[in-house]
């Protein structure tokens, strides 16, 4: 999808209180194969800075709930493809570090300054990592709660969980390997994203070993049994 040049608000629900440091909205998007949703996941860092991975534009309202957690501190555009709103993130919040990976960093800046390939987020908490297998194509977060036992894995592309989908839309998804009802790494978006499926399948494992609490995919529901499901990624993988 082409990368907005400016503040454009497209359908999308309210900003959710995931944990004590971690918040999410889901927006849609309309796609060949139908429509589909894409998610923001927004991170309370120290010093009253937040993170901002895979970034929408909000209706002022929602903004206004997202400005009141916190400054808009770093914007982390986790892949070449999810850049669509990152220019107008920018232009809003000018002093926004942009990271983005380094195998997309080209790609990225073709729409926005980027400020780095990697970054210490100041915050023992939360951490943004390169995915390793992707060829430096994709971050990933972990978001960690300060006062509880509480772990989110925040992933882009490399992992869906989509609602099962009717019609022929439903057959295109199968068709692809999006594998629409259950959580999966597609046939399609693997091709393009994992150049090293060993190293993809022992990072699936490194990350169902971490006794994650959950899931938040780019696309889809949250993942609420992350460690059957990563493993059962890994043995497909």
């Amino acid at each position: 999808m082409k990368p907005n040049d400016e503040w454009k608000v497209l359908p999308h629900g309210q900003l959710t209180h995931v944990a004590e440091n971690l918040f999410t909205v889901v927006g849609k998007l309309a796609m060949p194969l139908g429509e589909t949703t894409r998610r923001m996941t927004v991170a309370k860092l120290a010093g009253g800075r937040l993170a901002i991975y895979s970034a929408i534009a909000l209706v002022e309202a929602e903004m206004h709930r997202l400005e009141a957690l916190g400054t808009p501190a770093v914007l982390i555009v986790p892949s070449a493809i999810h850049r669509i709103d990152a220019k107008a993130w920018k232009q809003r919040y000018p002093a926004l570090v942009v990271v983005a990976p380094p195998g997309a960093r080209d790609k990225v800046a073709e729409v926005v300054p980027v400020d780095a390939t990697e970054i210490d987020l100041g915050d023992p908490h939360v951490t943004v990592d390169v995915v390793p297998g992707t060829d430096g194509g994709e971050l990933a977060m972990l978001v960690r709660a300060p006062h509880a036992e509480d772990r989110t894995l925040v992933v882009n592309d490399l992992i869906f969980n989509l609602p099962k989908v009717p019609g022929l839309a439903g057959l295109g998804l199968r068709l692809l390997g999006f594998k629409p009802g259950r959580a999966a790494m597609p046939t399609l978006v693997r091709k393009k994203l994992v150049k090293d499926p060993a190293a993809v399948k022992r990072q699936l494992e490194a990350w169902a070993a971490m006794d994650l609490d959950r899931i938040l995919p780019a696309h889809g529901a949250p993942i609420d049994n992350p460690r059957d499901t990563l493993l059962a990624l890994a043995a497909a993988a």
